[in-house]
């Protein structure tokens, strides 16, 4: 008898730690689960504001100009053939977002982020866009005319035929940019700029105050569009096929 009532008490100890396991691995799962909860979704449905979370929303040809959208999450957001015109992007995050053929022009973007933005034929004319990062983005063709380009970052940028005329480019940087037949000539550079290792075929530089520029070799000169305008600094020589021929 002794015998049985021990294996009895000794089945329902077995039990009980058996319970105690499955609550735990209950617990713990759940735990689990809400640790990994996936993150607040965009709400594309929501009006234009500040801080609103449009990311990989589709906003394609609509007008949205004037619109306050400081310190937005645009991340991955399609704004194609979008009217944006003198809305407030300051502190915005627009990386990796599809910005085809949209109009910027007037719109505030200080310190805004377009990192790998596919902005083809996209006008930034007149923009405030001060410390903004463009940096490997898609801008070909792109109109920066009159803008406030102070200390913006085009590192690894593509503005291959991308215009920049009246623009202020004090303090940018151009590093390993593709600069190809782009149009800096009548373009405003009163300090630094940044042109290290950027492609220049045929970048039209006509007129244009180099003499303080970093990063720049003779053989960027030497493939660019100067004229006997074009300041240059010490240590580089005017080629001899200046000036180009209309492109």
């Amino acid at each position: 008898m002794e015998v049985v009532r021990a294996t009895g008490v000794t089945a329902v100890r077995g039990l009980r730690y058996g319970m105690f396991l499955g609550f735990g691995a209950a617990y713990l799962a759940m735990a689990a689960g809400f640790s990994s909860a996936p993150a607040k979704a965009a709400d594309c449905r929501a009006d234009p504001a500040p801080s609103v979370d449009w990311r990989d929303c589709v906003k394609k040809n609509l007008m949205l100009g004037g619109n306050d959208f400081t310190g937005a999450n645009l991340r991955d957001v399609d704004l194609s053939f979008t009217d944006m015109r003198d809305t407030n992007l300051t502190s915005a995050a627009l990386e990796k977002a599809t910005l085809i053929r949209t109009w910027f022009t007037g719109a505030q973007m200080g310190k805004a982020n377009f990192a790998r933005v596919e902005a083809y034929r996209s006008s930034f004319q007149n923009v405030l866009a001060q410390g903004a990062s463009f940096a490997s983005g898609e801008l070909q063709r792109a109109s920066f005319n009159g803008a406030d380009l102070r200390y913006v970052n085009f590192e690894k940028a593509d503005l291959s035929r991308a215009s920049f005329d009246e623009a202020n480019l004090t303090g940018a940087t151009f590093a390993y940019a593709n600069l190809a037949r782009a149009d800096l000539s009548k373009a405003n550079v009163e300090g630094t700029l940044g042109l290290g290792k950027a492609f220049m075929l045929l970048t039209r530089i006509e007129g244009l105050d180099l003499s303080r520029a970093t990063g720049l070799e003779q053989s960027q000169i030497d493939m660019a569009c100067g004229d006997a305008k074009t300041r240059l600094p010490k240590g580089l020589v005017t080629p001899k096929g200046w000036p180009c021929g209309k492109d």
